[in-house]
């Protein structure tokens, strides 16, 4: 079973002796899926830290299959598809929790958002998506609260006390203030996607638009609408398309903008700490940092460490 080099490259960063164990598994775990679901399982897709592939079942109706590595990630993303459930979100057909094995309707024609050139469009079909996905937290799950990405950042922060990769520790500081003060003015949890961006909204039939991949969290939309902000920007002008896609996202899901840009700016810190490898780091990501937090002045007179609850 020959895998695409960068997705072995990738499972192994991430998930170290786990991830090389779990490769080797995978062609059994292959034939698994095919012997149990009675599929023909073709060639996968690109691929990132799952093996994805398109699938027939008997029937004739076309699946997808998506094998991932057993444990909290996975789980929480079967909690997110069963939750969204009809909600703007493609439909769990069948799963297999202990192989880390969803079986998933297959989304035609499937092309992503990113392939909406004009951005204004992009933005406004996003916001009709994530309308559909705006449903209340549930008062029993095993789904995390945006408390756990303030978790992530304040580790960051402990272990890097002088700054981290292009972040100084200033910035690292103020992000995770913010953080600590936004999580705990949240009026109202609901269930969020967690990783909503471009590539992660498929056409589907009809002219309609579905979510893929959650990561599953409990938040506010203003948060969820970060990563979206953060992806296919233009190589010129990205503070005018980032500030008009914050007005239309404003406008059309009714957003607290004030929150937003100070969310914008904290998972931004985070985000770019995620990408720092070495000297390596997402100039993309890294960017928008700065660009939240002239929209945040411009808008409001002030600096977003002067935010007060």
């Amino acid at each position: 079973m020959k895998l695409q080099e960068q997705f072995v490259q990738s499972i192994c960063f991430y998930f170290k002796e786990e991830g090389k164990a779990w490769l080797q598994q995978l062609p059994q775990i292959v034939r698994y899926c095919g012997q149990k679901w009675s599929l023909t399982i073709e060639d996968p897709y690109s691929l990132s830290i799952n093996y994805v592939a398109p699938a027939k079942l008997v029937s004739g109706k076309e699946v997808v299959v998506k094998l991932s590595i057993p444990g909290t990630e996975f789980l929480d993303e079967l909690e997110s598809l069963r939750l969204f459930n009809h909600h703007g979100m493609v439909q769990v057909i069948d799963f297999d929790k202990e192989k880390g094995i969803i079986i998933l309707e297959k989304i035609s024609p499937g092309y992503t958002l990113a392939k909406i050139k004009n951005d204004e469009l992009a933005c406004r079909i996003a916001a009709r998506v994530l309308k559909k996905l705006s449903i209340s937290a549930p008062l029993k799950t095993r789904l995390q609260t945006t408390a756990i990405r303030e978790k992530s950042l304040r580790a960051t922060v402990v272990e890097h006390e002088d700054g981290y990769g292009p972040l100084s520790s200033q910035t690292l500081k103020t992000s995770l203030n913010l953080f600590t003060k936004l999580n705990q003015s949240i009026s109202k949890y609901k269930l969020i996607h967690g990783d909503f961006h471009h590539y992660n909204v498929l056409a589907s039939e009809e002219d309609d638009w579905v979510a893929i991949d959650p990561k599953g969290l409990l938040g506010e939309t203003e948060y969820d609408v970060i990563q979206f902000l953060l992806n296919c920007l233009p190589e010129e002008n990205v503070y005018e398309v980032t500030k008009k896609r914050v007005d239309i996202l404003t406008e059309e899901l009714h957003l607290n903008q004030e929150r937003l840009l100070l969310w914008g700016y904290c998972h931004t810190v985070l985000a770019t700490s995620w990408s720092v490898e070495g000297s390596d780091y997402s100039q993309s990501f890294y960017q928008m940092i700065e660009i939240f937090e002239r929209i945040y002045k411009e808008s409001y007179g002030k600096e977003v460490a002067q935010y007060t609850m």
